[in-house]
C-alpha cells in the first residue's frame, strides 16, 4: 500500500468513528460499524519482490563489493588500455558532465536555488549521513563549507590504490554541481580525504 492510499484509508476510518455515533439510530448502521471495525484490523503486509529485500549489507560491505570488486578493477583495466592521464581527464569530463546534470535537476526538484536550500539537502542527504563525517565550519546565505574527516569514498579508493581514480570520479564532481545548481555557486576546496590531506574541507560560496 502507497503513502496516497494508506492516507485515504485513514481519512475514511476517521469519518466513519465521527459519524457513527452521532447516526446511531439510522438504519444500517450495525453494518457500518462492523465495516470501520473491520477497517482498523491490520493488513498482512503483501510479499516484498526479492530485488527489494533487505541484503543485510553495511554501507562499508557495500561500497567495498560495488566499487573494489567491479568499479575500480575496470577502471584500472581501462587506465592501462587508454593511458592513465588522458583516462583521468577524460574521466573528469564525463563526471563533471554528470555532475551538471545532477545539479540542474536538483534545483528543478526543490523549487528553488538559494544557498538556504544547498545547505538544507546537504545536511539532510541520507546516504552523506552514513558516509561522511562532518561538521559544518559556516552557513550563511553566501557560503557554506564543511570539515570532513571520514569519508567512506576516500577510504574505499585509497585502500584499493586508487585515489586518483576516486578524486576524478568522485570529488570532481562537485566543482560542476554547484554552479549547475546556481549559476552564481563557486566550489573551494584546498583538502581532500581522497588526495591524502588529514580532512575535506568543501566550500560553496555564493558569488556577487
Amino acid at each position: 500500500m502507497d503513502v496516497k492510499t494508506l492516507s485515504l484509508e485513514q481519512s475514511r476510518r476517521q469519518f466513519l468513528s465521527k459519524i457513527l455515533p452521532a447516526s446511531a439510530l439510522c438504519l444500517g448502521c450495525s453494518k457500518l460499524l462492523a465495516y470501520a471495525q473491520s477497517e482498523e484490523k491490520p493488513e498482512v503486509p503483501a510479499e516484498q519482490h526479492k530485488f527489494l529485500e533487505n541484503s543485510g549489507m553495511s554501507f562499508e560491505e557495500v561500497y567495498n563489493f560495488a566499487f573494489k570488486e567491479f568499479y575500480i578493477p575496470m577502471m584500472k583495466n581501462l587506465a592501462k588500455e587508454i593511458g592513465k592521464d588522458e583516462f583521468i581527464e577524460t574521466l573528469k569530463r564525463a563526471r563533471s558532465e554528470l555532475a551538471k546534470q545532477q545539479g540542474q535537476n536538483l534545483a528543478k526538484s526543490l523549487g528553488k536555488n538559494d544557498m538556504a536550500s544547498f545547505a538544507s539537502w546537504m545536511k539532510e542527504n541520507e546516504l552523506y549521513k552514513h558516509i561522511l563525517t562532518s561538521e559544518i565550519v559556516e552557513e550563511t546565505d553566501k557560503a557554506f563549507e564543511m570539515k570532513v574527516s571520514e569519508c567512506l569514498s576516500a577510504k574505499t579508493f585509497r585502500e584499493a590504490d586508487a585515489s586518483d581514480i576516486g578524486y576524478a570520479a568522485i570529488c570532481h564532481g562537485g566543482y560542476a554541481f554547484a554552479p549547475a545548481f546556481n549559476p552564481k555557486m563557486k566550489v573551494i576546496k584546498t583538502k581532500t580525504l581522497m588526495q591524502g590531506h588529514d580532512y575535506c574541507n568543501p566550500r560553496t560560496v555564493l558569488e556577487a
